[in-house]
């Protein structure tokens, strides 16, 4: 239900919504494609702070057994961040940027400490499943309120509202509300495992995060596969995430309408419903690495297409092969990830994962604005990310996983 809850922040914020407005209305007066080079630039620095904060507090999270009241306080962040979005109106551009940043860095952090229990309660052998099931029911939540914000913004008239913007303010709220309320059942009543030796207070808690985090970069030697695949993460995972930030706001730059760009997303969420949960059967059968190959490939093609798109029925094409593969590729990636894990670290290594990986995520955004700045065009911007999948490409064919779940266990035999 976690996913249920916070991937109305991922539609309707990151994805779909939120960027269309920051062009509209926040950056309402800015030149050419300035609002779509601010709104890269935007996501960098959300990147760099959630890179900062998210190995610390997960290494202090694992020292104190307390996963779930970081989720929980993560979860709040981002809420209100984005129920505060409602204040942004024409030109506020500067104030949207603060509040995308919070809420990125609730979304982001928190999901930190999301992903490492599923480490915690899922037995081996089942968590590509479960992970892939996490990700569909996130495309049902995310796809059924962005469902019911396009009814708010389309109808604004009908439903009572002053104008479009005031629609759009309202469903910002509604996102706030929806990912609070269905984040209930994960902060009453899952359980993570009991932690040895728990810290007393707060100062013992950073001193053994700390000194955790310190453990954590100089034993990566002792798992060198685990490594490679974190390399292989750093940049496949940066080309999805520009691709997921950036399309709407490059829809729109390219002249494509916001009801276009709204829907064809939408379609994306309920396809990926059913794609994911067929990705993570057959991630079973043919094998997870050869599956997640398989994504960046299509990935590579989507850029591509993406930089040829001129019409909105092209980024309804696109829109429904991200769908296919979207959160398949971030599901298997994710257990995949897992299963390379020293048992008792779990929430360290996700925390380190999001140090390396988000320090990696601001080159994306910020690939995508500098190159734009320059050639003053967000096509050479767009086409650019095939770099990202290419590379993530060829480094994930040199991991061997038996033998880096063989490191995570302490044996080489």
């Amino acid at each position: 239900m976690y996913d249920f809850a916070n991937s109305a922040f991922a539609t309707t914020m990151m994805a779909a919504v939120m960027p269309i407005y920051y062009k509209t209305v926040a950056g309402s007066g800015l030149a050419g494609n300035t609002a779509e080079n601010y709104w890269g630039f935007t996501q960098s620095i959300a990147m760099l702070l959630v890179a900062v904060m998210s190995p610390l507090a997960g290494a202090i999270a694992d020292a104190s057994g307390s996963k779930l009241k970081f989720l929980g306080f993560f979860t709040v962040l981002g809420a209100a961040a984005s129920a505060l979005m409602a204040l942004v109106g024409n030109g506020d551009w500067l104030l949207a940027s603060v509040l995308v940043v919070l809420g990125t860095i609730g979304f982001t952090t928190g999901g930190t400490f999301y992903d490492a229990l599923l480490a915690d309660g899922v037995p081996e052998e089942r968590r590509h499943l479960v992970s892939a099931q996490g990700y569909a029911m996130g495309y049902i939540g995310g796809g059924l309120l962005l469902a019911i914000n396009i009814a708010m913004i389309e109808g604004w008239s009908f439903l009572g509202f002053q104008d479009k913007t005031s629609a759009t303010q309202a469903a910002f709220v509604t996102v706030g509300v929806w990912w609070l309320l269905f984040s209930l059942p994960i902060l009453r009543w899952v359980k993570e495992q009991p932690v040895p030796h728990v810290s007393r207070t707060r100062t013992v808690a950073v001193r053994e995060g700390l000194a955790r985090l310190v453990r954590t970069v100089r034993s990566l030697k002792a798992y060198p596969e685990l490594l490679k695949y974190m390399a292989a993460f750093w940049f496949f995972n940066d080309g999805i995430s520009t691709v997921i930030v950036m399309a709407t706001i490059y829809g729109s730059g390219i002249g494509i309408g916001q009801t276009d760009l709204i829907l064809a997303l939408l379609i994306t969420q309920f396809i990926g419903f059913p794609s994911t949960l067929l990705f993570g059967r057959l991630a079973v059968r043919f094998g997870a690495r050869r599956m997640l190959q398989f994504s960046l490939t299509l990935y590579v093609i989507i850029v591509i297409l993406g930089f040829l798109m001129t019409t909105a029925l092209h980024f309804y094409a696109l829109a429904f092969l991200v769908g296919l593969v979207q959160g398949g590729s971030q599901a298997v990636a994710r257990s995949l990830y897992a299963g390379l894990l020293p048992p008792a670290r779990t929430a360290e290594f996700f925390g380190f994962l999001a140090l390396s990986s988000k320090f990696s995520s601001i080159l994306g955004p910020l690939v995508f604005s500098v190159v734009g700045t320059i050639t003053g065009s967000s096509r050479w911007s767009i086409l650019s990310l095939i770099a990202f999948f290419v590379i993530g490409i060829i480094i994930l064919a040199t991991v061997d996983f038996a033998k880096g779940s063989r490191e995570a266990a302490g044996t080489t035999s």
